[in-house]
């Protein structure tokens, strides 16, 4: 039985087949996508299979995700079709002068109509972990579930782990940071790059773990993982985590990169591979998560295969 349950958004990513702004591309490739599914999958390629709670239409679209995720070893007792909506797209803009940026077709789909409850209390019960993003806290009625599920977990001693993604095309800073404080204080560890921490209300440095921990650790969790891209990551825990008081950093790995997308997703993958297989020295968590972002990177996709798992301990 899984120890480790996800929860959230799986959609369809249409990627430009060229670096062009998004009203001059001509022509998509499909694939597959959603922060909480990448971690999934990932969690599945690393010989530890997670429950994934989520919600597709049932629509072509539909089926192709829910396809994917069982080709990929996700297991699919709660990953739920909706029929009466369709599944999220997302669009992503080529042009090299701004960086990537989506475009939402999410009004009343089907991963915002998650509902409270519907993850039972004996699965939590078989569970120690829990992983949420923060996507599905941009509108209800996903919202109220995502709490309702983490303040259930917490109240069976999983571990809440946060993945804080903001994604500024769907929601102001101001309701994103509001967001944010309401759940932070049910959460073990978050997982942030810099990018994400401004609109969450850190103030300064936020590619300085030293700035950005003691804000993050007053408003709840006890570990703080920050990824760094090429520099790598770092970590602080105080010493109410299993695993504290601890300080660790890692410079990552040089690899030959394909495609960074769904990087982060794998990095927290690692980051709960290792912490549930026991693991508690917190740079070697590090150095673990780091692997895994690096050997997604050899691939092009945020499902794609990774090497073989004995590669990246």
């Amino acid at each position: 039985m899984p120890d480790v349950l996800v929860a959230g958004e799986t959609l369809v990513d249409f990627l430009p087949g060229s670096a062009t702004p998004l009203a001059a591309t001509e022509e998509f490739a499909r694939r597959p996508g959603g922060a909480p599914a990448n971690v999934a999958v990932r969690l599945a390629q690393l010989d530890r299979p997670a429950w994934f709670w989520t919600r597709v239409g049932s629509d072509p679209f539909g089926e192709f995700l829910a396809e994917t995720l069982a080709d990929r070893g996700v297991p699919d007792r709660f990953v739920e079709r909706d029929p009466s909506a369709k599944t999220t797209l997302a669009f992503v803009s080529g042009d090299p002068s701004s960086g990537p940026r989506f475009t939402f077709y999410r009004d009343g789909t089907a991963d915002t109509r998650l509902e409270p409850g519907r993850v039972p209390d004996d699965a939590l019960d078989a569970v120690g972990w829990v992983v949420v993003g923060s996507v599905p806290l941009a509108s209800e009625p996903s919202r109220e579930a995502i709490h309702d599920l983490v303040d259930r977990a917490n109240d069976r001693g999983c571990t809440v782990v946060f993945d804080l993604n903001a994604r500024p095309e769907l929601w102001t800073d101001a309701d994103f940071a509001g967001q944010v404080d309401r759940l932070l204080p049910a959460v073990d560890a978050v997982k942030a790059s810099p990018e994400d921490l401004g609109p969450a209300g850190v103030e300064g440095d936020t590619e300085d773990i030293d700035a950005v921990a003691p804000q993050l650790h007053e408003r709840g969790p006890h570990t703080v993982l920050l990824t760094l891209g090429e520099g790598g990551a770092a970590a602080r825990a105080t010493a109410d985590a299993p695993w504290g008081p601890a300080d660790a950093s890692h410079g990552g790995y040089a690899v030959d990169t394909v495609d960074t997308t769904g990087a982060g997703d794998a990095f927290t993958a690692g980051v709960v591979d290792a912490l549930a297989g026991g693991e508690r020295d917190l740079t070697a968590v590090l150095d673990r998560a780091n692997a895994v972002a690096a050997a997604a990177t050899t691939r092009a996709g945020g499902m794609a295969d990774l090497p073989d798992p004995d590669s990246v301990v």
